[in-house]
């Protein structure tokens, strides 16, 4: 029942049905810095590895997570700056849950969105900037900006929101892209690999979706519009990138209506909207495919193989989301606190620690936005996770130059693994430069945006008016009339008992 009424909340808050109550600040313990944290679920290194079955031994030296992240954190910042610092870490389940938990009143120091639920933080006056010397790189203990990987800091230079850019307030966290999971011995990979396979009726309630709005949105449009897509017109294009953009964040009345009546066909058809359970059902085979965040669907092939059960996964050929979780500061908790914001921006860096980032990449299964810049553990893990053995057969090279070095380098991060890798957790964490070509932001929806879409995402998760028959309108209409008069009736035979 309380899941139920969190999400009925979280509808009407969506649908701007309720008028959330003032935030407040939450309050502090005396004689040390309260840094409060909120992040995704199950999204940091919560530590207790197992030293004898979990230590990655890279060249460079062996990591180990012992204890959690955030303890690590605490003592890494009274001994590096002298101060104690208390983290009080919270999670959310979707960028939705988070945005409304702000609305009716949490505050969080430092939270870790996706980009498109940033750029609306942004947009809406509610973020902090990144301090200047949060990008000094001449500061050793600045493992963010020394060490993020070119490309992903490219994108957060270039992309901007009202002519600012997105990595003035957003430090990269964790990235990756969206696809399918899918079992190789049911479906070919040619099925799989487009977003149509949500509504194909050969695979009637054997395949689950997000159930949440920007996620299937854009799935929706993938699917209603793969034959442009697809076309060869269409992808050599001059500027494809920017078509493509454009067409998977179109939000005009008519293709909202579409993808409502898509979603509302699809909802017949696959077995579930889900968050979290669409990793155990394909694990368990309860589903032969899953619309899946790449990160996600590394830990779903990990768990399978452990049952020697094989799942592949596949990006669509019509496009995908190339997102970004990331660190970013609210004005309600550290603006003007100057203890608190360098606290918040020393836990992004410790966290951007090239070591750190392979725990964490280890114990969630994303891949971490951190390449290390000198530091070659990042790349060694890769090589670790990985790479071929000796005289072992069907392997091909695999190029992962572009996200290491950037446009322009030396290539030098080339190196051979298994040929099966490449449509498995490999290509799931580092996606083939050709892959990439076909990627697409989520851009910020504004509020009329927003509301639009987010009424249609109720109209398909709960009901559409528009749907009930007139038969049923006329039915209900005279069911509440007769409920009146019962109660009238009654209220004057109770007067004239009282009489």
């Amino acid at each position: 029942m309380r899941n139920i009424l969190k999400r009925m909340l979280v509808l009407l808050l969506a649908a701007g049905m309720l008028v959330p109550a003032a935030p407040a600040k939450a309050a502090e313990k005396p004689g040390k810095i309260v840094l409060r944290v909120c992040n995704w679920e199950e999204y940091i290194d919560e530590g207790g590895w197992d030293p004898k079955e979990e230590t990655i031994d890279l060249e460079s030296g062996a990591i180990l997570g012992e204890k959690s992240m955030v303890e690590d954190f605490e003592a890494w910042y009274y001994d590096t700056y002298g101060i104690e610092v208390e983290v009080e870490y919270s999670t959310f389940g979707t960028n939705e849950d988070l945005y409304n938990m702000l609305t009716i009143g949490d505050v969080y120091d430092l939270v870790c969105p996706s980009e498109y639920m940033v750029m609306k933080l942004m947009a809406e006056d509610k973020l902090v900037p990144l301090s200047d010397n949060f990008f000094n790189t001449e500061d050793p203990n600045n493992f963010y900006i020394n060490g993020v990987s070119p490309y992903i800091q490219n994108i957060l230079a270039t992309k901007e929101i009202n002519g600012e850019a997105w990595g003035k307030y957003m430090a990269g966290y964790m990235w990756g892209v969206t696809g399918i999971v899918y079992n190789p011995d049911v479906l070919s990979e040619e099925e799989a690999a487009t977003w149509t396979i949500v509504n194909n009726p050969d695979y009637y309630r054997q395949i689950t979706i997000k159930d949440n709005v920007r996620d299937s949105y854009f799935m929706a449009i993938g699917a209603l519009r793969s034959e442009l897509l697809t076309s060869e017109s269409f992808k050599g294009d001059a500027d494809y990138p920017k078509r493509l953009e454009n067409v998977m964040n179109d939000t005009t009345p008519e293709t909202i209506q579409k993808v409502q009546d898509f979603l509302q066909s699809v909802k017949n058809n696959v077995y579930s909207f889900e968050t979290d359970s669409g990793k155990a059902d394909m694990i368990t085979g309860k589903v032969v495919a899953n619309y899946q965040w790449s990160g996600d669907a590394v830990y779903t092939m990990d768990q399978a193989d452990e049952d020697d059960y094989t799942l592949n996964f596949v990006i669509p050929r019509e496009a995908t989301n190339i997102y970004f979780d990331g660190w970013a500061m609210l004005k309600s908790g550290v603006e003007g606190d100057s203890a608190k914001q360098h606290a918040a921006e020393a836990f992004i860096n410790f966290c951007s620690r090239p070591d750190n980032a392979v725990r964490n990449m280890y114990y969630i299964g994303y891949t971490s936005v951190i390449a290390g810049g000198k530091d070659s553990r990042v790349y060694e893990y890769l090589q670790w996770n990985y790479g071929a053995e000796e005289d072992e057969e069907d392997v091909v090279e695999y190029d992962v130059s572009y996200f290491f070095e950037g446009e322009g380098g030396e290539r030098s991060h080339v190196f051979e693994v298994p040929e099966e890798q490449t449509h498995r957790q490999l290509g799931a964490q580092y996606p083939s430069g050709e892959n990439l070509e076909r990627a697409s932001i989520m851009i910020y929806f504004d509020a009329d945006q927003s509301k639009a879409i987010n009424r249609m995402w109720i109209n398909v998760r709960c009901y559409n008016a528009n749907d009930i028959p007139a038969w049923a309108w006329i039915v209900g209409g005279l069911a509440v009339v007769l409920l009146g008069v019962f109660i009238v009736r009654s209220r004057i035979n109770k007067k004239k008992i009282g009489a």
